[in-house]
């Protein structure tokens, strides 16, 4: 994959790691129109309590855009204002997402490596970092880490900048 100078940023660490955190504060810093794409879907009660705090947490300055699975389309969208600043938190919530509705996963990551390149806005794209710990003992979360791997290489190849997050301190990898 050919390098390009698109102004994404692809923010990786575990979780509680301050990844979003760091992405948001980046996000905020520039000028623009903020939009907040959340990939997450409510499946229980803890999860939408989850979701409302985080809401509530980034205020009123953001435009949220819930994007379950069509994170691509969205990007598409959003790309015709011209002052649009994009956080995406975050590509493992979607990669689940992707994975299961039986979708395509890699010509997803492919099509979202397409789009960072030739995309000019601000673009902060926020991915747990999975690989670090133990072989999962089932087939199905084998594969999530498979895949959440292939998927952070590919927008890592695409972005301009890549910083991996540990204890609330980035370390830049990339631009």
């Amino acid at each position: 994959m050919a390098a390009s100078s698109n102004d994404c940023s692809l923010v990786l660490g575990g979780v509680r790691s301050g990844k979003s955190r760091y992405a948001e504060n980046r996000a905020r810093s520039r000028r623009g129109n903020l939009n907040y794409v959340a990939t997450a879907e409510a499946h229980d009660a803890e999860m939408a309590e989850r979701i409302g705090r985080h809401k509530l947490e980034r205020g009123n300055l953001w435009t949220t855009h819930e994007v379950p699975r069509d994170l691509v389309g969205c990007l598409y969208n959003l790309d015709a204002d011209r002052e649009a600043i994009v956080l995406v938190d975050c590509l493992t919530l979607w990669l689940t997402n992707l994975i299961l509705a039986d979708c395509d996963v890699g010509r997803e990551g492919d099509r979202l490596a397409d789009f960072i390149l030739g995309s000019k806005q601000p673009l902060f794209i926020v991915s747990n970092e999975v690989g670090l710990g133990i072989v999962p003992e089932n087939a199905l979360a084998r594969r999530f880490r498979d895949e959440a791997g292939i998927l952070n290489q590919k927008v890592a190849a695409a972005a301009s900048s890549v910083v991996f997050m540990a204890a609330g301190l980035p370390m830049v990898l990339k631009g």
